[in-house]
């Protein structure tokens, strides 16, 4: 009896792909859609129901039956409200990761498995051994193994990654020599689910923006800010900053959220934006800890995603790590995740919670 495999599919190039090759391995296979978000964006469009054709068009072609189901409650109850409490605090979430671990392999998984699944498959660029260990998918320019940092093994045993194998390229490839309508779809981007919006509008439509104060390193107000929660630290555009100052372009350097006050400064290397130091919290290990309480492991870490790999020495306390970068780091941000890696290995990792060194000399 072939083994049945549930796809997790969002009418894009890779997912679809995914479908066709374990098609054409010999599996059973039953392409989902999973629709998560129900609003339609700014120009009154909802892009869940293009999407959802496309996956019929592709299902259709190669041959494979197909469901839509919602799990759109779940996405406001375990991703968007945490995602709206992490701004409101002043933080700069990833919903991604947590949309990983919450939706698509818990939701979903629980779903195919009551389709009767032996496993599921999404179009992710990763990939999975044997002990469930969570790899590098082979395009270093498409790895996304920074998203599924919060998977345990028992996930990923239960988990097919088809397309961890190819480059982007490649998959596009396939896609066009076979024929699917998709192969020239643009990749998805934006918010998890919710896609590209216009986000200050979008964010304030949920959380009410407090404008303020832009002030300098000497305490020299310079400009004015829409709120917080629409900045992150490095950021340069947007910040409508002209006319003072020494010519040079104004960055983000961090937030007083006690005095509703956006701090900035000239320069992208101001040391400000660079530290060593960070505690993060929340720690989750794919299989079992590297480490015991107290110890500290020696590895490489990403602080976000496409980020060059960083030596790093983590150190365990509890639920959360001691992470100290041999050099200085730009822009290690609150919110986001550090995730660590041995070799080719994705061990797990932390949301980082609190800056300890900044004003570091981006140098060393």
């Amino acid at each position: 009896m072939k083994e049945r495999i549930v796809v997790g599919m969002s009418g894009g190039v890779d997912s679809s792909v995914a479908a066709l090759l374990l098609k054409e391995q010999g599996y059973d296979v039953v392409g989902v859609f999973m629709k998560n978000w129900e609003e339609q964006d700014e120009n009154g469009v909802c892009t869940s129901e293009s999407d959802w054709q496309d996956v019929r068009d592709v299902c259709e072609q190669i041959g494979i039956p197909y469901y839509s189901v919602n799990f759109a409650r779940e996405y406001w109850d375990r991703v968007f409200s945490y995602f709206l409490e992490e701004y409101k605090a002043g933080r700069t979430p990833n919903p991604d990761v947590l949309c990983n671990r919450e939706i698509k392999f818990r939701a979903f998984l629980d779903f195919a498995l009551k389709l009767g699944a032996d496993k599921i498959a999404t179009g992710h660029f990763v990939q999975t051994n044997q002990q469930g260990e969570l790899l590098r998918g082979d395009d270093p320019n498409k790895d996304q193994s920074y998203f599924l940092y919060m998977l345990k093994d028992w996930q990923l045993q239960k988990a097919m990654f088809p397309v961890g194998h190819l480059t982007k390229q490649q998959v596009r490839q396939i896609a066009e020599e076979k024929g699917l309508p998709v192969s020239k779809k643009k990749d998805s981007t934006g918010v998890c689910f919710i896609g590209e919006r216009n986000f200050k509008k979008f964010l304030s439509e949920y959380l009410p923006a407090r404008p303020g104060d832009m002030v300098s390193p000497d305490g020299e107000v310079v400009g004015r800010h829409d709120g917080l929660m629409y900045y992150t630290l490095g950021q340069r555009r947007g910040l409508g900053i002209g006319g003072c100052g020494d010519g040079r372009s104004w960055f983000v350097i961090g937030k007083d959220l006690k005095t509703n006050r956006l701090l900035v400064a000239q320069g992208e290397d101001h040391p400000m934006l660079y530290s060593t130091k960070c505690i993060a919290g929340g720690v989750t290990w794919v299989g079992e800890a590297p480490i015991a309480e107290g110890e500290t492991l020696r590895c490489t870490c990403k602080f976000r995603y496409r980020q060059q790999d960083q030596e790093v020495e983590a150190t365990l306390c509890g639920d959360k790590l001691n992470i100290t970068a041999l050099t200085p780091q730009r822009a290690v941000t609150p919110g986001q995740s550090a995730v660590l890696y041995d070799g080719q290995r994705c061990l797990g990792g932390a949301v980082v919670e609190k800056i300890l060194d900044a004003g570091q000399c981006p140098m060393g």
